[in-house]
């Protein structure tokens, strides 16, 4: 399962949806075109606006709150919770501290 912990300051993206191998999982691919398709807008708007860092965890620095980061950011979770309501097995969002 693919976990999001987000909160105003920072977005923790963990695991793998499951469900489908590796390389053919297309829930994994959406959660990841959503997330970085999110990114690269946000730092092609202001490359100061957040940081992010993808090692085992991706971790989005929220470091600027702009309407238009706040809005691509709104967006991006907006997208994933259709997501979770669609594969509620494969991807769980929650609001952390």
């Amino acid at each position: 399962m693919i976990k999001v912990v987000y909160n105003d300051k920072k977005i923790s993206v963990t695991g793998h949806a499951n469900y489908a191998e590796y390389g053919s999982d297309i829930v994994c691919a959406s959660v990841s075109s959503i997330i970085y398709t999110t990114i690269n807008g946000i730092l092609n708007i202001n490359n100061k606006a957040i940081s992010f860092k993808d090692n085992e965890t991706l971790e989005i620095n929220i470091l600027s709150n702009d309407n238009i980061t706040l809005k691509l950011i709104a967006n991006m979770l907006s997208l994933l919770s259709d997501l979770e309501k669609q594969y509620p097995k494969n991807l769980k969002l929650s609001k952390g501290e």
